[in-house]
């Protein structure tokens, strides 16, 4: 599966996240190098890694072990059936598709192949104060979780520009984390906003789980300050939440505070970092182990819904059926 003792990875689409991924793997994944890339508009040769003219052309390249998908959301669904076709690990970034059906397709390919292939790319199940979030609940320290209150702001967002597209394309972290931190899978939405003509922008949700929690989501693309992701669990016995993430706090000028970020990425870097390490690693033995394909279908079915809903003005039931023993 591997030569010289790591994975070569070969990576489609090399802007920002794409980039990114590049340059984490090459510092701080020893178990990965990577070899290709593909992507016809961005500038610069990598660190002299080969550069191929289509991604079918990389997926099936033999100094290609495993792949990361970073192209356009609307590309991943494809890409993903290409990689599964031809027997490669990937990690998908989020999200897995940009419709509930091309994301079951995903599942459905798995599911004949008889093993898993496909991680998706929700990295807060891998960001340390995230973790430490979910294993405080586990431990039951919080009591009974009866409400999670989560936000999700970035200074300006160039892919989710429209009123689906926040849904399917940033809220789609939240209706992984909820769930995730929750340990119970979601049954019904509300979306709602506070703005009536154009984009619809901030987005408000309410998540319902089949477990009893109740979770308030606020997703706004264009907060103009800045990064920011808030979470926090409101259970019977205390609460938990994520600490501010500057270390830094300052007084200036008569004012004292802290520095906002306005990169994801830097703000996630730590995630990144250990998710691409954790994908690398089941990758060298030919299969992958952390969010699923059907995460990444669930997600999808949950961002429809509320896609519906933000249109309906009702609340939308979630199903996406039984989960297969594949994922178990």
């Amino acid at each position: 599966m591997t030569a010289g003792g790591f994975v070569r990875v070969g990576v489609i689409g090399a802007g920002a996240m794409g980039a990114d991924h590049i340059r984490t793997i090459t510092t701080s994944v020893p178990a990965a190098r990577v070899t290709v890339v593909h992507d016809p508009y961005a500038p610069g040769d990598f660190g002299g890694v080969r550069r191929v003219g289509t991604a079918q052309e990389l997926i099936q390249a033999p100094d290609v072990d495993a792949v990361v998908i970073a192209s356009p959301d609307r590309t991943h669904a494809d890409l993903a059936l290409a990689c599964v076709a031809a027997g490669r690990p990937v990690l998908c970034e989020k999200p897995l598709a940009v419709t509930a059906h091309d994301a079951r397709r995903v599942v459905e390919a798995e599911l004949s192949l008889g093993r898993r292939l496909v991680q998706v790319g929700f990295m807060r199940r891998y960001d340390p104060g995230f973790t430490d979030l979910r294993r405080t609940i586990e431990l039951g320290k919080i009591g009974e979780v009866r409400l999670i209150h989560a936000v999700h702001r970035n200074a300006s967002n160039v892919t989710s520009t429209d009123d689906a597209s926040l849904i399917t394309g940033s809220m789609v972290h939240e209706l992984d984390a909820v769930p995730w931190l929750a340990g119970s899978e979601l049954t019904a939405v509300r979306v709602e906003s506070p703005v009536r003509q154009g984009f619809r922008d901030p987005q408000l949700a309410t998540l319902w789980t089949r477990g009893g929690v109740m979770a308030g989501v606020e997703v706004f693309v264009n907060a103009g300050y800045g990064y920011d992701v808030r979470c926090e669990a409101v259970g019977t016995r205390g609460t938990v939440s994520l600490a501010a993430s500057s270390p830094v706090s300052s007084r200036i000028a008569g004012i004292e505070g802290r520095v906002v970020r306005s990169d994801f990425v830097a703000h996630f870097a730590d995630a990144y970092r250990a998710e691409l390490g954790h994908w690398a690693r089941a990758a060298a033995t030919g299969t992958a182990t952390g969010p699923s394909a059907w995460d990444g279908y669930v997600a999808q079915v949950a961002a429809e819904a509320g896609v519906a809903s933000l249109a309906s003005g009702r609340t939308e039931p979630i199903d996406p059926g039984e989960r297969p023993a594949l994922y178990a």
